[in-house]
């Protein structure tokens, strides 16, 4: 979980036409981040060499060893992300954070593009599904917090907690061969969820007026974790 560094009042002591548009800026942001997600996922699978790099570390260990890239790669995006000082090395933090999962991304959606294409009936579009219930359940736990304005920061422990015990899964799955499968997937969108009350919860309660930037990164965490398990619900579901 990251840590803030407060320089100015936290948005929510500040007067309501700041904190409106404090808002806007942080999902302004989100909104262009997601948008280049999708422009770049859809570079990446134009480079066929790249896309085929992406499902052979999917094998076994080299799995864990994505992840752990992945995992140090968005820590550090993080970390730049968080700089109060300096906007230009908050805006390459969010870049790069994108760029990662963009690429993380390639095998589970080329997974559910194939199983769209392969269905009987060509109605099944997964991908759709998933980008669907994933946004609508992210604006609704969303709108919880900013209607309520509750503090979920109490979620950190747990969250943290499930991450650990979800990782300690990934591994015991690698190391006996078994598949996590639909309850695996069930409960990290659980967690995913919980994770999008707590950011936005320290949108709200932890950030500065100059950290949209990195409230936005942090939202958009919480998203692209939730995107990931509601697809891999569906994955498992129809595969």
């Amino acid at each position: 979980m990251e840590e803030f560094q407060q320089v100015a009042p936290v948005v929510s002591s500040l007067t309501d036409e700041k904190r409106v548009a404090f808002y806007k800026k942080t999902y302004t942001h989100l909104a262009m981040a997601v948008l280049l997600f999708v422009i770049v996922e859809w570079v990446f699978f134009q480079i066929e060499p790249l896309v085929n790099f992406a499902f052979s570390m999917t094998q076994g260990w080299r799995w864990m060893i994505m992840l752990g890239g992945f995992m140090l790669v968005t820590n550090y995006a993080e970390k730049m992300a968080h700089k109060n000082h300096d906007i230009n090395q908050q805006y390459l933090g969010l870049l790069l954070y994108v760029i990662a999962q963009a690429f993380i991304f390639i095998p589970l959606i080329g997974i559910a593009m194939m199983i769209s294409e392969n269905t009987v009936t060509g109605e099944t579009n997964i991908l759709y599904q998933a980008v669907i219930l994933t946004l609508s359940l992210f604006t609704g736990l969303s709108a919880v917090v900013l209607i309520t304005k509750k503090d979920f920061s109490f979620l950190r422990s747990i969250l943290t907690m499930g991450f650990f015990i979800a990782l300690g899964l990934i591994v015991a799955g690698l190391i006996f061969g078994f598949d996590l499968g639909l309850w695996f997937s069930g409960g990290m969108i659980v967690l995913a969820s919980g994770s999008i009350l707590y950011q936005t919860s320290n949108m709200v309660h932890k950030y500065s007026e100059d950290q949209y930037v990195g409230a936005s990164l942090g939202l958009f965490a919480s998203l692209m974790l939730l995107f990931w398990y509601i697809l891999s619900f569906f994955i498992c579901y129809y595969f």
